[in-house]
């Protein structure tokens, strides 16, 4: 009997798609189509694989109109906010116009006469994308661009809740008539995956997901000497100065952490704010939370949809219990009918009287749940900031730039935004340290990720 795997849709629990698990030969003659094919694909000018890209944006966006509701059956986002190529859009385009500053050959800095020296970028070989289900385009593409524009071959494996999404892709490079085996969707199981990342074939890997399948990843593939790129868990803060123009403010932090379900890899899932502002920031926080709408997210009044697993959402619900057997105060307690126990539909929540001690605090919640604590100063705000296991991003709110910079020098964090929240742009390097995991996307340093150097060290004269 053929394996397969089965979506459950979070809207109503039916199976939304279903598709066989590819059998262990096919996988094999995959990897072999894709070392075949990156011989002929790295002689490309990157100029014309840049073509390729382009064209294969435009028919991604030709197909929004289907993949909208798509996503909303295969992992809840509600239709009324269009998708993700907006972002797809401006990822695609900005590292296909870098591609070629990013690829240049180095030259020695120190010039010797009767010698030609110098560092070529060299694609790895063949590159393999484990994708996530909660931005299913705007995360695959963050390596599957680059790394075709370095000249490697890919392979995809989209995550299980967001299976169509592969197959998506797969159609609009064929549709622009990419040369076969530089790009293939592949459906795999875990052991699968796990045999294939031992096996040596596999040059370099991208994950983006849990901790523990990052741990995964770094074991199957131990010994092979493939190089690792790793996006993980986290717990990003927010810290509200007494100068943040308080309206901004909350506005923005409430939609980041609460957009998608609170299902973003950088949402905001704990604030600390200034005692001179805290009870006034609380009051608009909790205000515009009220304001949710949680439903059906193919309803176009729907502003929350279901989160993309019924455990998601009960993995909230056991925080918000702890939290408030602790001593935490709950401030939404929205009523909602689909709201129970093994019900992938959960409203937002605000939590204040919050510490620590307290998982919603401590541990990623990856849902709409987010912890207010009030600080006495900069220095508290730090310490807590950094008291985490993880570091992707970390916000500030204040007017003060100098500010923002100095104590962002001291945040133990990827990326630092002042004012900001919840966005990746594609000029600056997306990475995490501690558990949050290893390596980096996008910007030039993204390319350096997905090449090796190659020295050049040429005597012209004899």
């Amino acid at each position: 009997m053929t394996e397969t795997v089965k979506l459950k849709s979070p809207i109503d629990g039916s199976i939304y798609a279903e598709r066989p698990i590819a059998t262990d030969q096919a996988i094999n003659a995959a990897v072999e189509r894709a070392k075949a094919a990156q011989a002929d694909w790295v002689r490309i000018p990157s100029a014309e694989r840049g073509k390729y890209m382009l064209a294969m944006l435009e028919a991604l966006v030709a197909m929004n109109d289907e993949i909208v509701p798509e996503i909303a059956w295969q992992m809840g986002r509600p239709t009324r906010y269009g998708g993700e190529f907006g972002g797809v859009k401006e990822r695609v385009t900005y590292m296909v116009e870098i591609a070629e500053q990013a690829l240049k050959p180095m030259m020695a800095s120190n010039p010797k006469e009767g010698f030609r020296r110098y560092v070529k970028k060299e694609p790895l070989g063949v590159v393999m994308v484990i994708a996530p289900w909660n931005y299913p385009y705007l995360t695959a593409v963050n390596t599957i661009v680059p790394a075709l524009m370095a000249g490697n071959t890919v392979i995809l494996k989209h995550a299980a809740q967001t299976l169509l999404v592969g197959e998506r892709f797969a159609q609009a490079f064929e549709k622009v008539g990419l040369p076969k085996g530089v790009f293939q969707n592949i459906v795999m199981n875990h052991a699968q995956t796990e045999r294939l990342l031992g096996s040596g074939k596999i040059d370099h890997v991208n994950f983006t997901g849990s901790v523990a399948g990052g741990r995964a990843i770094e074991k199957a593939a131990a010994g092979t000497f493939m190089s690792l790129g790793l996006e993980l868990g986290g717990k990003d803060p927010a810290y509200v100065l007494p100068d943040a123009k308080l309206d901004f403010a909350i506005a923005n932090l409430v939609d980041g952490a609460f957009f998608n379900s609170g299902q973003c890899c950088c949402g905001i899932e704990r604030v600390y704010v200034h005692e001179k502002v805290y009870d006034d920031f609380v009051d608009g926080f909790v205000s515009l939370t009220k304001e949710y709408v949680v439903g059906n997210p193919l309803d176009q009044a729907t502003t929350m949809g279901p989160m993309a697993q019924a455990r998601f959402a009960d993995l909230i619900r056991e925080q918000k219990a702890e939290a408030l057997r602790k001593g935490a105060t709950a401030h939404i307690n929205m009523k909602v009918a689909e709201d129970r126990a093994g019900s992938p539909y959960i409203p937002p929540e605000v939590l204040t009287g919050v510490d620590h001690q307290m998982s919603v605090m401590r541990e990623e919640s990856f849902g709409p749940i987010v912890g207010i604590m009030k600080v006495r100063d900069d220095e508290e705000a730090i310490a807590l900031m950094n008291d985490s296991p993880y570091g992707l991003t970390a916000s500030l709110w204040t007017g003060d730039a100098d500010r923002a910079a100095s104590l962002g020098d001291r945040i133990e964090t990827g990326t630092v935004f002042m004012n900001r929240c919840d966005y990746l742009d594609p000029a600056l390097v997306w990475t995490g340290v501690k558990d949050t995991g290893r390596g980096a996307a996008l910007s030039p340093i993204g390319y350096d990720n997905l090449t090796r150097p190659k020295s050049y060290h040429l005597r012209e004269a004899i």
